[in-house]
């Protein structure tokens, strides 16, 4: 599987693994040369034996009084540090805890929530579970458990989770409180879906939208049903997004890819030292090859991810738009040890149809962890031309395209990160969820009102001005006092308020639609769907022609 469930670990000082090293071994000698009559069943001779060998010795003879599975932890880690970035080993509980969103459903009652006031709010139910069937919805505060009282100070989302959560078919009494109702009501726990696929809207008559979260067992059957909503709406081109998916399973990807390439075109090929080649090639026409294709990606979009934008750029099936990918291009595979966790072991790379590999460089004197903010500094987010690329790690695609290997995917089409819209205030509201948080509170003070209207369309301006002053005064009342903030400021302010606002009366398409609406990588995307026949490979580069206002170099 390609696996990016987890960050890349932050990596040891480089003297740690050394110097652990050098210490354990001067140890064993100091032993050895004190008491030479028992080498036990290692020896000391076996390759393969020495770190038992020097773990034993430690145990039986050190000090002070150790414990083992931490050096063992220690070594472990030691040496992982000297592989790829990838390769990591996982606690039993660190699996439980990276499993649920990849296997696509967890057990519980079915709901989203916050705490708010050191009370438990619903903010959403999730469709066709417990909670929607027993009538909860959002703005009802959970007050009890059982006979537990979970209000207070001391309220926490892990503690939620502990109480709500729990095996299938199990039950749990909540006690709820809703304006002029309180009850209680016995819930049966069940099996509640994590979508992958988040929306899936027209954004005009012709083309349609689809996000896509990560790569998951569930994904390549949501994307598929995506796919079939839009086509009976009528839409006959789409645009994937994929910007922040770190990637998930090799078998979710390459059927998505499929739907959308001719019978035999290659998806992807993995291979590696001890790995031999293996190859994805699409086993039918797919129902969407003559669908008009963009792909949006940006700095955090890696490994399936990737392989989804790097078939459909190499088979020339359509265009990518936004900014580099992440550059993930490792495989692992997970193996069992011994019921303490998992190990999981890059064994070979995946190469896109052209042949490039995409992994970015890593190893000795490379700060693999601060990528993002050295493409920060030398000003590749925001200009293309300072996008690093290797001239010797050039291919073509079978229309002429240029791609190049060894650092992520490059777009066709580049579109700047857009820092203007995101203000010193704005990004400190976002970021300390004061805009979240105030967003839950304007709907539950005015939930009759938002729940009578038809949709988001619906919403007035009065309404907008009366919810941004909702939410200065609710920042204010936290620290977050606002300076003087033009109308252009305010403009956005609102813009990013009402999308959460929107979010919690209408759901996440209705979320989605909106924020499209003032989104440049998804407006680039349409225009040029829009105008898809002009789209020609000139100097290696997709591109419209130099008479259109729409070309690589002013978008």
């Amino acid at each position: 599987m390609v696996n990016e469930s987890a960050p890349p670990r932050s990596p040891a000082p480089p003297w740690q693994p050394l110097a652990f090293a050098l210490v354990l071994i001067l140890g064993v000698f100091i032993g050895m040369s004190q008491n030479t009559s028992n080498e036990g069943p290692y020896g000391g001779s076996s390759e393969r034996g020495r770190v038992v060998h020097i773990l034993d010795r430690i145990e039986r003879l050190y000090v002070d009084e150790i414990e083992r599975d931490a050096l063992e932890a220690i070594a472990v880690e030691a040496i992982l540090d000297e592989l790829d970035p990838h390769s990591m080993f996982f606690s039993a509980e660190e699996l439980a805890a990276m499993a649920e969103p990849m296997e696509g459903n967890f057990e519980g009652i079915g709901v989203e929530f916050i705490i708010q006031d050191d009370t438990l709010m619903v903010v959403a139910v999730i469709p066709g579970g417990p909670s929607e069937k027993a009538g909860i919805r959002a703005g009802d505060r959970i007050l009890r458990v059982d006979s537990t009282a979970i209000s207070g100070s001391d309220l926490t989302n892990k503690k939620v989770m502990e109480w709500l959560k729990g095996p299938r078919n199990t039950e749990v009494l909540v006690g709820l409180d809703r304006p002029g109702d309180s009850k209680e009501i016995l819930l049966r726990r069940d099996r509640i879906p994590i979508h992958s696929v988040v929306a899936a809207i027209p954004l005009n008559d012709a083309v349609g939208y689809i996000k896509v979260v990560r790569f998951a067992q569930n994904t390549a059957q949501e994307f598929e049903a995506a796919m079939q909503k839009l086509d009976q709406a009528g839409v006959e081109s789409v645009v994937v997004d994929l910007r922040g998916n770190g990637g998930g399973y090799l078998n979710a990807v390459v059927p998505m890819v499929e739907s959308f390439l001719e019978e035999d075109q290659l998806v992807v090929y993995t291979e590696g030292e001890h790995a031999s080649r293996r190859t994805y090639e699409a086993r039918r026409d797919g129902p969407w090859k003559d669908w008009p294709l963009a792909v949006l990606i940006d700095e955090s979009s890696a490994s399936a991810s990737e392989i989804f934008a790097g078939a459909i750029q190499d088979n020339d099936r359509g265009c990518v738009v936004g900014r580099r990918s992440f550059g993930k291009g490792l495989v692992q595979e997970e193996f069992d040890v011994a019921g303490t966790g998992a190990l999981r072991l890059t064994v070979a790379r995946f190469y896109t149809p052209s042949g490039r590999a995409i992994q970015k460089p890593y190893g000795a004197g490379v700060d693999y962890e601060d990528d993002y903010m050295a493409r920060f500094e030398r000003g590749e987010l925001f200009n293309e031309d300072s996008i690093a690329v290797v001239d010797s790690l050039k291919y073509w695609t079978p229309d002429g395209r240029v791609v190049h290997g060894g650092g992520g995917i490059a777009p066709d089409f580049f579109v700047p990160l857009d820092t203007a819209k995101w203000t010193a205030f704005l990004t400190d509201l976002s970021w300390t969820g004061i805009l979240r948080d105030a967003a839950f509170g304007f709907v539950d003070a005015n939930r009759q009102e938002l729940e009578d209207l038809a949709g988001p369309g619906d919403l007035t301006v009065s309404m907008q001005d009366r919810a941004v002053t909702f939410l200065l005064e609710e920042a204010a009342s936290a620290g977050w006092e606002a300076r003087d903030i033009d109308q252009t400021e305010r403009g956005q302010i609102a813009h990013r308020f009402m999308a959460q606002v929107i979010r919690n009366v209408f759901g996440e398409e209705a979320y989605r639609a909106h924020l499209a609406e003032d989104d440049a990588v998804v407006q680039t995307a349409l225009e040029l769907l829009e105008r898809i026949s002009q789209l020609v490979v000139i100097d290696g580069r997709l591109t419209l022609p130099v008479h259109s206002p729409l070309t690589n170099e002013n978008i």
